[in-house]
């Protein structure tokens, strides 16, 4: 866009601001934008106005100063002319620009940034019920998604600074490059607003790493799939839930983000149930799964810094879960016997005779960490202990043992062998404040013939 040196003032006719500094206006010769026509529109759109009147400076046919509302000082600094408007009051508020406007802004993207999106439009016949449409198109989860039109797709875009053709990711099973516009198209059909939108991206490039290994978790018949973890200051930026019900329903991002995650492995990836999807029985969980930690309220080091993340950082953490299971502690009050009731709990991951092939999340609740925060005790200090509780007989293990066939192969009789890989027992704290409860997500098959837990920093 080409601008002519000088002076611009974008106005409109109602604003009683605008009428105010017309004679100013008039004295200084400047080029009038009005945003009552088309073209007026257009140009104060393309010139990012937010307020009228806007005085702007060109010079080089690019701007180099400007001003909104009226205020005498600030005038006559940009149009370098001193006794501007001297029956005028010293200053008056602007009102907002019509770019902004409900319903125009939307417009005005369509009309001026709808070339941007590269992706095929598809024309709906007037008597086709939009839910049905893309039910029938195979691009749901089996609840209603939201339309992603050009308006729609263009807004949520504006909650990043990431170009759209920019390729976030690789996506299994297909091995399809995946854009931002493609997770914004997602995103939208999901449900997220903008502002959700770097995390759903951190979160996807997190999923699609080879340590996560997002195509075995697809195609196993194990009942997981991606949960997110939120952890930072955009958990509260965007308005996540850390307390009561944080691994259910009624928040909106908890119930988006991890959704739209869900939808871009589908959409974009081809990962459908039936298809490469397998799971034998699934869980809920595999809609979309995402929750923050309950940072202010825990009795340790936020997770992502355990993780090795700067404490102002915003990171997604991606965990290939099942649904989650609770436990019930009515009566410890010292860490120890919280320890232990942890421990009898987390044996029973996947199979109590099974070890060293799964990992797991352990969710504390306020009321059970509390007992961990007035004890001294660190997140370290329960993970050893854990560890310690958590180191079983080889004699009650092997297959046939206890009468049942499950268990490990006969070799390990008389050793000692701890339930979790190093590393593969993570601690988050979450949860509503009263209730003395916490809960464990198990997991997929760990480590490198499997899936391991991945952190990715959330940009913007």
């Amino acid at each position: 866009m080409t601008l002519t040196d000088g002076l611009v003032a974008v106005v409109k006719e109602d604003c009683p601001t605008c009428r105010l500094v017309q004679p100013v206006i008039d004295q200084l010769g400047a080029h009038v934008v009005s945003e009552d026509d088309d073209a007026g529109l257009e140009l104060s759109y393309r010139l990012e106005v937010d307020t009228v009147p806007t005085l702007i400076r060109v010079e080089g046919g690019k701007e180099q100063e400007r001003t909104v509302g009226w205020s005498r000082p600030q005038w006559e600094a940009v149009a370098r002319v001193g006794g501007l408007g001297p029956s005028l009051p010293e200053s008056r508020p602007g009102c907002g620009s019509r770019t902004l406007d409900p319903g125009v802004a939307d417009e005005l993207a369509v009309r001026f940034e709808g070339h941007r999106l590269r992706s095929r439009r598809i024309e709906l016949s007037p008597l086709e019920d939009e839910a049905d449409a893309m039910f029938e198109r195979g691009w749901t989860d089996g609840l209603p998604v939201v339309a992603p039109t050009e308006a729609r797709v263009l807004r949520m875009l504006g909650g990043t600074r990431r170009p759209a053709d920019d390729v976030v990711a690789v996506v299994p099973p297909d091995l399809a490059e995946c854009t931002v516009e493609k997770v914004a198209i997602n995103a939208v059909m999901a449900g997220c607003q903008p502002e959700y939108l770097p995390v759903v991206i951190a979160a996807l490039e997190a999923a699609c790493t080879d340590e996560f290994n997002a195509h075995g978790v697809l195609a196993t018949t194990m009942p997981v799939g991606p949960v997110v973890i939120v952890n930072g200051p955009v958990r509260r930026r965007i308005g996540m839930n850390a307390g009561v019900n944080v691994l259910g329903q009624g928040n909106r991002a908890n119930s988006t983000i991890g959704r739209a995650l869900q939808l871009v492995i589908r959409n974009v990836g081809g990962g459908r149930p039936g298809w490469v999807d397998r799971a034998a029985q699934g869980n809920p969980g595999k809609v979309g799964w995402c929750f923050p930690e309950d940072e202010e309220g825990s009795p340790f080091a936020p997770f992502h810094v355990w993780r090795g993340f700067d404490a102002a950082a915003s990171t997604v953490t991606v965990f290939a879960g099942e649904g989650p299971r609770g436990i019930v502690d009515q009566l410890s009050r010292d860490p120890e016997s919280l320890a232990r009731t942890f421990a009898a709990c987390l044996r029973t991951v996947q199979h109590p005779k099974l070890a060293l092939a799964f990992d797991a999340v352990l969710v504390i609740g306020p009321e059970h960490g509390r007992v961990f925060r007035e004890s001294g005790w660190s997140r370290e200090q329960l993970l050893g202990r854990l560890e310690e509780l958590l180191q079983l007989p080889g004699d009650e293990l092997v297959r046939g043992a206890g009468g049942i066939a499950e268990g490990l192969p006969a070799g390990v009789a008389g050793m000692t062998i701890p339930k979790f890989r190093p590393g593969g027992l993570l601690v988050v704290h979450a949860g509503g404040g009263a209730g003395l409860f916490s809960s464990i997500i198990a997991g997929w098959a760990s480590g490198p013939t499997g899936s391991q837990p991945v952190t990715r920093e959330v940009g913007l």
